[in-house]
């Protein structure tokens, strides 16, 4: 039993020793080229979000949303995401360069059972497109501040949600979504939410009847469906993370 123990133990520290731990250099290569424009952009949004921190205690074992538009406009999240507590800290607007640039100031203050991150915005029709190479490094950056800071919460990457006002660049989201995919498969204790195949209709085409008059940001029937998609992959996932957590524990009682 204690050489099972062992190897298990081995074997995680193997996997963990291979994904990115920020460093105060490699902040600085990855992150110094977004982050003039995402403090002009962003600072005092971040600044009032940390006031939030200071005034309000998080719940325990929250689960910690953080991402864009569709994360912050989510007013609903507290009953959609009922029994979990939840943690709101969405930044209207933000790409995973801005996420990555504020994630020691989003995740820093709150211990949380599991992180849930959504980012829409690194593909766009009016912006220039991000190659799924440069989202993915700043993907695992945020992953790499979450480890660090709480080794054994899982964080759940969730897909980009097809919409028609930016159905023009499907393609190129794609991209970004099926390297979300690899990332959750490849990366200890990281699990992707799929979610767009819901948000299609059967030719294809995205539900507008989920969406707001700007056929970008989720209704209330959106956000029902993306909140019981979200919520169930969560229920999975925390079911093993802590089925497995429990068996470790007794091994090492044993």
């Amino acid at each position: 039993m204690h050489r099972i123990l062992c190897c298990f133990l081995i074997l995680f520290t193997a996997v963990s020793a291979a994904e990115p731990t920020p460093t105060r250099a490699g902040d600085d290569a990855l992150l110094n080229k977004y982050r003039a424009q995402a403090t002009e952009t962003w600072e005092t949004e971040i600044r009032q979000l940390e006031a939030r921190d200071a005034a309000e205690p998080d719940p325990a074992d929250a689960i910690l949303f953080v991402g864009s538009s569709s994360i912050r406009l989510w007013d609903t999240i507290a009953t959609d995401m009922a029994p979990y507590r939840v943690v709101q800290r969405g930044v209207g607007g933000s790409t995973y360069s801005d996420i990555a640039v504020f994630a020691k100031r989003l995740l820093l203050p709150h211990r949380y059972r599991a992180l849930v991150v959504f980012v829409a915005n690194d593909v766009t029709p009016e912006a220039p497109d991000r190659s799924p190479q440069e989202v993915e490094k700043l993907v695992r950056y945020v992953l790499g501040v979450s480890r660090q800071h709480q080794p054994d919460a899982p964080v759940l990457l969730v897909e980009i949600t097809p919409t028609e006002s930016r159905f023009a660049v499907w393609p190129e989201i794609r991209a970004i979504n099926a390297m979300l995919r690899k990332i959750a498969l490849t990366t200890a204790d990281t699990w992707f939410v799929a979610t767009a195949e819901h948000y299609l209709d059967p030719k294809g085409n995205p539900r507008s009847e989920l969406f707001v008059d700007d056929q970008l940001h989720l209704n209330g029937d959106g956000y029902t469906l993306w909140s019981h998609l979200i919520r169930r992959r969560l229920d999975e996932v925390l079911r093993k993370t802590e089925a497995l957590a429990e068996a470790v524990s007794s091994r090492a009682a044993n």
